[in-house]
């Protein structure tokens, strides 16, 4: 299989993205990335808005390097949009820029529709406003929501904060189904190293927004199909 090259965006911030992405790209693709202006004192809002607003630029941050595929590797911002919203502005950033491309919660759509899911458990670090609007982004996407299992760090909701184990405590005290769809909401937030312990001895599949941007990058980028196993919850 020939090697791609992945253009990544990712906030300043953002502890998770590129750990995880390096793993789940392996010997692929390689990885490139880029990060969102640092834009201090501004609220949460405020900065996903931004976020949004930066796209172009940040797509431009690449210069002459020639991808094979861009990704957005964040969901927060795009939660302030509706779904049609989101899959046109991939739309015309690919057409723009001769790469496809693509945020978090498209290549989570497309991942969805690939495995022929049809309602999830949503697990979400986000502050309650932003996990209300997930709910709702989602809900338009034409998903079913099962329910929505907020967590949090000792701190309070952030997901650069949490911790595997306190996710991992608060999934496992949560009971969900063992044949659930869960979705891990959040690049951001460490998911890899709890994939293997609630995933052990049932049937669920568990997706997590970089899982899901990685398959949808290596899919594009190497130029074959990627299967995006639901019982091994990686791509192959």
């Amino acid at each position: 299989m020939s090697r791609g090259r992945v253009g990544v965006l990712v906030p300043p911030a953002n502890p998770s993205a590129e750990p995880e992405l390096t793993r789940l790209l392996g010997s692929r693709a390689d990885m490139h990335v880029s990060r969102f202006p640092v834009r201090p004192g501004l609220a949460l809002a405020e900065r996903l808005e931004g976020y949004n607003a930066a796209l172009p630029a940040m797509a431009r941050s690449f210069g002459d390097l020639a991808l094979d595929a861009l990704i957005m590797a964040c969901d927060g911002p795009r939660y302030l949009l509706d779904p049609d919203e989101d899959l046109d502005e991939c739309e015309r950033m690919s057409e723009r820029f001769g790469v496809p491309f693509a945020t978090a919660t498209v290549a989570v759509m497309e991942a969805i529709e690939h495995l022929g899911v049809d309602e999830v458990h949503i697990v979400s670090p986000f502050q309650p406003w932003l996990t209300e609007l997930a709910e709702r982004f989602w809900k338009a996407a034409g998903m079913r929501i099962a329910g929505v299992l907020p967590v949090r760090a000792q701190g309070g909701f952030s997901p650069y904060d949490i911790t595997p184990a306190e996710l991992a405590d608060q999934v496992k005290q949560a009971n969900l189904p063992r044949d659930a769809v869960i979705l891990f909401a959040s690049s951001g937030m460490a998911t890899l190293p709890v994939l293997g312990t609630l995933g052990a001895a049932n049937d669920r599949t568990l997706l997590t927004s970089n899982l899901c941007s990685a398959w949808w990058a290596l899919s594009r980028a190497t130029g074959r199909p990627v299967t995006l196993n639901r019982s091994a919850r990686r791509a192959s």
